[in-house]
């Protein structure tokens, strides 16, 4: 019943009205057509184009939006194939079938610039470019991206040799044949809208229908064949998900940012999410949003290319993702790398503080701070910043002695450290070969990570030393790793 609803609205909008024709920006009637000026529009402007009052503007802002949506769909597969310069090698290729198709028209006495019959050379071409792909990748020993670069190279120079030959046909006439390659986004007509709206919707509901075969496809080819599943033919069906959008996409942006929006929105949506589902969900919103937003920027500044707009609306929402993203993005992931890093520390001086306290069970007054300063390399600095952090309920500052020594909670912290490190050093000495002189860094490294499982495995596995309170420091034992 949504799906009705939302069609016929599609329908309603697309609709002429009495202002068919009427643009959103019309350039005052003093101003030259040579006049290449950028104009800030009216209040006026703003609201006929952001409320969609005109026919020309609802066209391009809705068909922009479902390019988007089909592109953020089948990108996101494409992205997690490894296959993200498929698309550009796809849109590469067909441009000798467009080419050939103008051709072959205007020989036979058209006009050469039937749509139909150009989308159809498109197709074409760029069905012969894939299977040239995988036959290079399966027949031979080049791997993909090599297979991509030729074929990317090799049909587009076919296709600007044809474009070369056009050029100096006398037959047909090659105006606008141009926005194959550039896009066309701001004089696209209801047809085209319609066009895309069906690709949209069949690359949807094929990504809905075999989601969970492209899932399985996507993570590991090599168990979905093992499982008995027609990877081949579901590559096939993928392909030519990619190959209609692709062609359809032409009309919008061309065939050289195409793949700017079967790229950029699920590379976007990557960074807020680790889930499939999700992040189709997520880059269909980024490539709708950024059809829309690029579409209407367009309509209000006329001289600005839409299908370029679009482009770089795309790559700030990416570059907004990469940043803040909440899974992947770079700020969060350097937060949590400095919170580590201030843990590990934190643990460093227990352990160490720890240690001392064992070594020197005489002494009460606490551990020296020149001792500390040579523990770890730290500085000055450094040294002061972790003993800040540790004075909060892990450490005590003598003031008598100028000495610094463990609370109760302190003492806790710095016995579990210790013995998850000593328990690491025995297992590598005593399953892994590796001699007592040469597990300190290694123990180093992963202490602070064992989680209780792991820690669990470790007691079983050394039942013997793990049955003591803490087991004694590997250092201090035999060269077999036994007292």
């Amino acid at each position: 019943m949504k799906f009705v609803r939302c069609f016929i609205l599609f329908f309603v909008l697309l609709a002429p009205t009495a202002a068919v024709g009427s643009v959103a920006h019309e350039p005052s009637g003093n101003s030259s057509i040579t006049d290449n000026r950028l104009e800030w529009p009216s209040w006026e402007q703003i609201e006929r184009v952001v409320l969609l009052k005109d026919y020309n503007t609802r066209i391009v802002v809705l068909g922009a939006t479902m390019l988007g949506i089909a592109t953020g769909i089948i990108g996101s597969f494409m992205l997690l194939r490894q296959r993200a310069l498929m698309g550009d090698a796809l849109s590469h290729a067909t441009l000798p079938g467009i080419a050939g198709a103008f051709i072959l028209m205007a020989m036979l006495g058209g006009t050469g610039k039937n749509l139909f019959g150009l989308l159809l050379g498109a197709v074409i071409s760029g069905v012969i470019g894939v299977g040239a792909i995988l036959l290079i990748r399966n027949l031979t020993r080049l791997k993909e991206d090599a297979a991509l670069g030729i074929v990317l190279s090799v049909f587009f120079g076919i296709g600007m040799a044809l474009t070369g030959v056009i050029q100096q046909m006398t037959a047909g006439h090659a105006a606008g044949l141009e926005s194959f390659i550039y896009g066309k986004t701001a004089s696209m007509v209801a047809s085209d809208a319609w066009m895309i709206l069906i690709a949209a919707g069949i690359v949807t509901a094929s990504c809905l229908l075999l989601f969970k075969e492209f899932r399985l496809l996507c993570f590991d080819q090599s168990y979905a064949a093992s499982q008995g599943w027609p990877v081949t033919w579901l590559d096939i069906v993928m392909m030519t998900l990619v190959t209609g959008v692709t062609v359809i996409g032409l009309q919008a942006v061309g065939l050289i940012l195409i793949i700017a929006l079967l790229i950029i929105p699920p590379a976007a949506a990557r960074f807020w999410t680790e889930h499939l589902s999700k992040m189709i969900a997520i880059s269909a919103v980024i490539g709708a949003v950024s059809g829309t937003i690029g579409a209407v920027i367009s309509a209000l500044m006329p001289r600005l290319p839409a299908g370029a707009v679009i482009v770089l609306v795309a790559s700030a929402a990416f570059l907004v993702s990469m940043v803040f993203g909440s899974s992947r993005g770079v700020l969060k992931q350097s937060l949590q790398r400095t919170s580590l890093n201030k843990r590990i520390a934190l643990q460093h001086l227990l352990r160490a503080l720890f240690e001392w306290q064992e070594d020197n069970p005489s002494r009460e007054d606490g551990t020296p701070w020149t001792w500390l300063l040579q523990q770890r390399s730290w500085n000055m600095s450094q040294l002061r910043r972790v003993l800040n952090r540790a004075m909060r309920g892990h450490l005590v500052y003598q003031t008598a002695t100028g000495m610094w020594k463990l609370t109760e909670q302190g003492l806790a912290d710095g016995a579990r450290i210790c013995r998850n490190h000593r328990l690491w050093e025995l297992y590598l000495i005593q399953h892994a070969d590796i001699a007592p002189s040469h597990v300190d860094r290694g123990a180093d490294q992963i202490e602070h990570v064992l989680g209780t499982t792991m820690v669990d495995k470790l007691e079983a596995l050394l039942e013997e030393q793990a049955n003591r309170r803490l087991p004694p420091s590997p250092h201090a034992l035999g060269q077999g790793g036994t007292p």
